[in-house]
Protein backbone atom coordinates (compact mmCIF):
# COMPACT_ATOMS: atom_id res chain seq x y z
CA UNK A 1 0.00 0.00 0.00
CA UNK A 2 1.43 3.38 -0.96
CA UNK A 3 2.46 6.02 1.58
CA UNK A 4 -0.29 8.37 0.39
CA UNK A 5 -2.96 6.00 1.65
CA UNK A 6 -1.68 6.30 5.22
CA UNK A 7 -3.01 9.20 7.27
CA UNK A 8 -0.60 11.12 9.45
CA UNK A 9 -3.29 11.54 12.09
CA UNK A 10 -6.64 9.83 12.53
CA UNK A 11 -8.80 11.40 15.22
CA UNK A 12 -11.51 9.17 16.67
CA UNK A 13 -14.32 11.36 17.95
CA UNK A 14 -15.52 14.73 16.74
CA UNK A 15 -16.08 16.65 19.97
CA UNK A 16 -14.26 19.91 20.77
CA UNK A 17 -11.00 18.06 21.51
CA UNK A 18 -11.16 16.10 18.26
CA UNK A 19 -12.11 19.07 16.12
CA UNK A 20 -9.36 21.22 17.64
CA UNK A 21 -6.92 18.43 16.86
CA UNK A 22 -8.30 18.52 13.32
CA UNK A 23 -7.61 22.26 13.11
CA UNK A 24 -4.04 21.87 14.34
CA UNK A 25 -3.37 18.78 12.24
CA UNK A 26 -4.64 20.40 9.07
CA UNK A 27 -2.80 23.63 9.75
CA UNK A 28 0.42 21.65 10.19
CA UNK A 29 -0.22 20.21 6.70
CA UNK A 30 -0.59 16.72 8.11
CA UNK A 31 -2.99 14.33 6.38
CA UNK A 32 -5.75 14.39 8.98
CA UNK A 33 -9.01 12.46 9.24
CA UNK A 34 -11.70 12.81 11.89
CA UNK A 35 -13.93 9.77 12.43
CA UNK A 36 -17.23 10.51 14.20
CA UNK A 37 -19.94 7.89 14.58
CA UNK A 38 -22.84 10.22 15.43
CA UNK A 39 -22.61 13.98 15.04
CA UNK A 40 -19.75 16.44 15.37
CA UNK A 41 -19.65 18.34 18.62
CA UNK A 42 -20.30 15.50 21.05
CA UNK A 43 -21.94 16.50 24.34
CA UNK A 44 -21.32 20.15 23.46
CA UNK A 45 -24.19 20.02 20.97
CA UNK A 46 -26.72 19.49 23.76
CA UNK A 47 -25.61 22.65 25.58
CA UNK A 48 -28.13 25.39 24.92
CA UNK A 49 -25.97 28.24 26.18
CA UNK A 50 -22.20 28.54 26.47
CA UNK A 51 -20.87 31.61 28.22
CA UNK A 52 -17.39 30.57 29.39
CA UNK A 53 -15.60 29.94 26.08
CA UNK A 54 -13.06 32.74 25.55
CA UNK A 55 -14.13 35.56 23.20
CA UNK A 56 -17.54 33.93 22.62
CA UNK A 57 -19.61 34.95 25.65
CA UNK A 58 -22.94 34.36 23.93
CA UNK A 59 -22.97 31.15 21.89
CA UNK A 60 -24.47 27.67 22.01
CA UNK A 61 -23.25 24.14 21.46
CA UNK A 62 -24.51 23.71 17.91
CA UNK A 63 -23.13 27.04 16.77
CA UNK A 64 -19.70 26.50 18.31
CA UNK A 65 -19.56 22.93 17.03
CA UNK A 66 -20.32 23.95 13.44
CA UNK A 67 -17.77 26.76 13.60
CA UNK A 68 -15.07 24.41 14.89
CA UNK A 69 -15.77 21.89 12.13
CA UNK A 70 -15.62 24.52 9.38
CA UNK A 71 -12.36 25.76 10.88
CA UNK A 72 -10.87 22.25 10.72
CA UNK A 73 -12.06 21.79 7.13
CA UNK A 74 -10.59 25.15 6.16
CA UNK A 75 -7.13 23.84 6.99
CA UNK A 76 -7.61 20.55 5.14
CA UNK A 77 -8.87 18.09 7.75
CA UNK A 78 -11.64 15.79 6.57
CA UNK A 79 -14.45 14.18 8.55
CA UNK A 80 -16.10 10.84 7.91
CA UNK A 81 -19.18 9.80 9.86
CA UNK A 82 -18.24 6.23 10.69
CA UNK A 83 -18.00 4.34 13.94
CA UNK A 84 -14.72 2.60 14.69
CA UNK A 85 -14.90 -1.15 15.27
CA UNK A 86 -11.29 -1.94 16.14
CA UNK A 87 -7.73 -0.63 16.38
CA UNK A 88 -4.59 -2.69 15.89
CA UNK A 89 -0.94 -1.65 16.05
CA UNK A 90 1.01 -3.38 13.27
CA UNK A 91 4.60 -4.58 13.53
CA UNK A 92 5.95 -1.45 11.83
CA UNK A 93 4.10 0.85 14.24
CA UNK A 94 1.36 1.76 11.76
CA UNK A 95 -2.13 1.68 13.27
CA UNK A 96 -4.88 -0.23 11.48
CA UNK A 97 -8.38 1.04 12.08
CA UNK A 98 -11.52 -0.76 10.99
CA UNK A 99 -14.38 1.73 10.60
CA UNK A 100 -17.64 0.89 8.92
CA UNK A 101 -16.06 -2.20 7.39
CA UNK A 102 -13.27 -0.15 5.84
CA UNK A 103 -9.58 -0.45 6.69
CA UNK A 104 -7.87 2.86 7.46
CA UNK A 105 -4.16 3.17 8.17
CA UNK A 106 -2.64 5.87 10.36
CA UNK A 107 0.79 6.80 11.64
CA UNK A 108 -0.75 8.30 14.78
CA UNK A 109 -4.16 8.13 16.45
CA UNK A 110 -5.81 10.67 18.73
CA UNK A 111 -8.54 9.14 20.89
CA UNK A 112 -11.32 11.66 21.48
CA UNK A 113 -14.39 9.54 22.19
CA UNK A 114 -15.39 11.54 25.27
CA UNK A 115 -17.51 10.37 28.15
CA UNK A 116 -21.12 10.40 29.19
CA UNK A 117 -22.50 11.68 32.46
CA UNK A 118 -23.84 8.97 34.74
CA UNK A 119 -27.57 9.51 34.97
CA UNK A 120 -30.17 8.79 37.63
CA UNK A 121 -32.37 6.85 35.21
CA UNK A 122 -35.55 8.58 36.33
CA UNK A 123 -38.62 9.43 34.25
CA UNK A 124 -38.48 13.07 33.13
CA UNK A 125 -34.68 13.20 33.47
CA UNK A 126 -33.95 13.16 29.77
CA UNK A 127 -36.91 15.38 28.94
CA UNK A 128 -35.80 18.05 31.42
CA UNK A 129 -32.09 17.89 30.62
CA UNK A 130 -31.19 21.44 29.66
CA UNK A 131 -34.43 22.62 31.23
CA UNK A 132 -33.26 22.59 34.80
CA UNK A 133 -31.50 19.23 34.90
CA UNK A 134 -27.76 19.43 34.22
CA UNK A 135 -24.52 17.55 34.75
CA UNK A 136 -21.92 20.33 34.91
CA UNK A 137 -22.34 23.02 37.54
CA UNK A 138 -19.23 24.88 36.44
CA UNK A 139 -20.63 25.02 32.90
CA UNK A 140 -24.17 26.07 33.73
CA UNK A 141 -24.19 27.33 37.30
CA UNK A 142 -24.21 30.96 36.20
CA UNK A 143 -27.76 30.57 34.95
CA UNK A 144 -29.00 29.94 38.50
CA UNK A 145 -27.95 33.17 40.15
CA UNK A 146 -30.22 33.90 43.12
CA UNK A 147 -32.21 30.71 42.45
CA UNK A 148 -32.68 27.42 44.30
CA UNK A 149 -30.66 24.43 43.15
CA UNK A 150 -29.74 20.93 44.29
CA UNK A 151 -26.73 18.74 43.66
CA UNK A 152 -26.95 14.95 43.78
CA UNK A 153 -23.82 13.08 44.87
CA UNK A 154 -21.28 12.81 47.66
CA UNK A 155 -17.86 12.73 46.04
CA UNK A 156 -15.34 15.50 45.37
CA UNK A 157 -17.13 16.73 42.24
CA UNK A 158 -20.54 16.92 43.89
CA UNK A 159 -19.19 18.77 46.92
CA UNK A 160 -17.13 21.14 44.76
CA UNK A 161 -20.26 21.82 42.68
CA UNK A 162 -22.33 22.56 45.78
CA UNK A 163 -19.68 24.94 47.16
CA UNK A 164 -19.41 26.69 43.81
CA UNK A 165 -23.18 27.06 43.53
CA UNK A 166 -23.43 28.39 47.10
CA UNK A 167 -21.68 31.54 45.89
CA UNK A 168 -24.25 32.01 43.12
CA UNK A 169 -27.59 30.54 44.12
CA UNK A 170 -29.88 31.70 46.91
CA UNK A 171 -30.18 28.17 48.31
CA UNK A 172 -28.30 24.94 47.63
CA UNK A 173 -29.21 21.40 48.68
CA UNK A 174 -26.80 18.47 48.47
CA UNK A 175 -28.64 15.14 48.25
CA UNK A 176 -26.50 12.18 49.29
CA UNK A 177 -27.50 8.55 49.72
CA UNK A 178 -25.26 7.88 52.72
CA UNK A 179 -24.74 9.40 56.17
CA UNK A 180 -21.23 10.57 55.33
CA UNK A 181 -19.58 12.08 52.26
CA UNK A 182 -16.89 10.50 50.13
CA UNK A 183 -15.28 13.86 49.35
CA UNK A 184 -11.96 14.76 50.95
CA UNK A 185 -12.03 16.32 54.40
CA UNK A 186 -10.94 19.77 53.25
CA UNK A 187 -13.83 19.99 50.84
CA UNK A 188 -16.23 18.73 53.49
CA UNK A 189 -15.11 21.45 55.89
CA UNK A 190 -15.66 24.10 53.24
CA UNK A 191 -19.07 22.64 52.42
CA UNK A 192 -20.26 22.74 56.03
CA UNK A 193 -19.16 26.38 56.26
CA UNK A 194 -20.90 27.35 53.00
CA UNK A 195 -24.51 27.18 54.13
CA UNK A 196 -25.36 24.26 51.84
CA UNK A 197 -28.10 22.05 53.30
CA UNK A 198 -27.17 18.36 53.12
CA UNK A 199 -30.06 15.96 52.69
CA UNK A 200 -28.53 12.84 54.23
CA UNK A 201 -29.35 9.16 53.57
CA UNK A 202 -31.56 10.14 50.67
CA UNK A 203 -32.08 9.32 47.04
CA UNK A 204 -34.05 11.20 44.42
CA UNK A 205 -37.26 9.36 43.61
CA UNK A 206 -38.84 11.80 41.17
CA UNK A 207 -38.04 14.88 39.09
CA UNK A 208 -41.16 17.05 38.92
CA UNK A 209 -41.92 19.35 36.00
CA UNK A 210 -43.40 19.59 32.52
CA UNK A 211 -41.52 22.17 30.45
CA UNK A 212 -38.91 22.82 33.13
CA UNK A 213 -37.96 21.36 36.50
CA UNK A 214 -40.15 22.45 39.40
CA UNK A 215 -39.14 20.15 42.24
CA UNK A 216 -37.55 16.88 43.26
CA UNK A 217 -38.94 14.22 45.59
CA UNK A 218 -36.40 12.55 47.84
CA UNK A 219 -36.74 9.37 49.89
CA UNK A 220 -34.99 8.99 53.23
CA UNK A 221 -33.48 5.49 53.29
CA UNK A 222 -33.71 5.21 57.08
CA UNK A 223 -37.49 5.52 57.37
CA UNK A 224 -38.75 5.71 53.74
CA UNK A 225 -40.18 9.19 54.36
CA UNK A 226 -40.54 11.42 51.34
CA UNK A 227 -39.71 15.09 50.96
CA UNK A 228 -40.62 17.44 48.12
CA UNK A 229 -38.05 20.16 47.48
CA UNK A 230 -39.10 22.98 45.17
CA UNK A 231 -36.20 24.27 43.09
CA UNK A 232 -35.05 25.76 39.80
CA UNK A 233 -32.19 23.44 38.96
CA UNK A 234 -30.70 20.01 39.65
CA UNK A 235 -27.11 19.03 38.96
CA UNK A 236 -26.40 15.30 38.90
CA UNK A 237 -22.80 14.64 39.96
CA UNK A 238 -22.57 10.90 40.44
CA UNK A 239 -19.68 10.32 38.06
CA UNK A 240 -19.00 9.90 34.39
CA UNK A 241 -18.66 6.93 32.08
CA UNK A 242 -15.69 7.19 29.69
CA UNK A 243 -16.31 5.87 26.20
CA UNK A 244 -13.08 3.89 26.28
CA UNK A 245 -14.24 0.34 25.59
CA UNK A 246 -12.74 0.46 22.09
CA UNK A 247 -9.20 0.58 23.47
CA UNK A 248 -9.57 -1.61 26.55
CA UNK A 249 -6.45 -3.75 26.72
CA UNK A 250 -4.63 -1.55 24.20
CA UNK A 251 -3.75 1.48 26.33
CA UNK A 252 -3.36 1.95 30.07
CA UNK A 253 -6.47 3.05 31.92
CA UNK A 254 -7.36 4.04 35.46
CA UNK A 255 -9.71 1.68 37.32
CA UNK A 256 -12.65 3.94 36.40
CA UNK A 257 -11.93 3.53 32.68
CA UNK A 258 -10.39 6.93 31.96
CA UNK A 259 -7.26 6.76 29.80
CA UNK A 260 -3.95 7.54 31.50
CA UNK A 261 -1.70 10.00 29.63
CA UNK A 262 1.28 12.20 30.32
CA UNK A 263 1.24 15.99 30.01
CA UNK A 264 1.58 15.65 26.21
CA UNK A 265 -1.67 13.60 26.14
CA UNK A 266 0.40 10.57 25.10
CA UNK A 267 -0.72 7.10 26.18
CA UNK A 268 1.67 4.25 26.94
CA UNK A 269 1.43 3.16 23.28
CA UNK A 270 3.77 5.15 21.02
CA UNK A 271 1.84 7.24 18.52
CA UNK A 272 -1.51 6.98 20.33
CA UNK A 273 -2.84 9.99 22.24
CA UNK A 274 -5.98 10.64 24.29
CA UNK A 275 -7.69 14.01 24.61
CA UNK A 276 -10.73 15.61 26.17
CA UNK A 277 -13.17 13.96 28.51
CA UNK A 278 -11.88 10.43 27.89
CA UNK A 279 -8.56 11.33 29.52
CA UNK A 280 -7.89 11.13 33.26
CA UNK A 281 -7.82 14.78 34.34
CA UNK A 282 -9.16 17.16 36.97
CA UNK A 283 -11.32 19.49 34.84
CA UNK A 284 -13.53 18.53 31.91
CA UNK A 285 -14.62 21.63 29.98
CA UNK A 286 -14.83 22.65 26.33
CA UNK A 287 -11.77 24.86 26.75
CA UNK A 288 -9.67 22.13 28.38
CA UNK A 289 -10.73 19.65 25.70
CA UNK A 290 -9.66 22.10 23.00
CA UNK A 291 -6.32 22.59 24.74
CA UNK A 292 -5.78 18.81 24.81
CA UNK A 293 -6.39 18.63 21.06
CA UNK A 294 -3.70 21.22 20.38
CA UNK A 295 -1.22 19.56 22.77
CA UNK A 296 -1.74 16.09 21.26
CA UNK A 297 -1.12 17.27 17.70
CA UNK A 298 2.06 19.05 18.81
CA UNK A 299 3.24 15.79 20.40
CA UNK A 300 2.19 13.79 17.33
CA UNK A 301 4.20 16.09 15.08
CA UNK A 302 7.33 15.37 17.13
CA UNK A 303 6.58 11.65 16.99
CA UNK A 304 6.16 11.75 13.20
CA UNK A 305 9.47 13.55 12.77
CA UNK A 306 11.28 10.82 14.69
CA UNK A 307 9.62 7.83 12.97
Amino acid sequence: MSEKTIYDIVIIGGGPAGMTAGIYGGRAELKTLILEKNFHGGQMVSTNEIENYPALPDTNGVELSNTMLEHAKKFGATIDYKGVDSIEVLDDGVKKIIAGGEEILAKTIILSMGSTSRKLGLPNEEKLTGRGVGYCAICDGGFYRNKVVAVNGGGDTAVEDAIYLSRIASKVYLVHRRDELRANKTLQSRLFESGVEVVWNSTIKEIVGDDKIEAIVTVDKTDNSERKIELDGLFVAIGGIPTSGLVKGLVDMAPNGYIITNEDCATNVPGIYAVGDIRQKSLRQIITAAADGAIAVHAAEKYLLSH
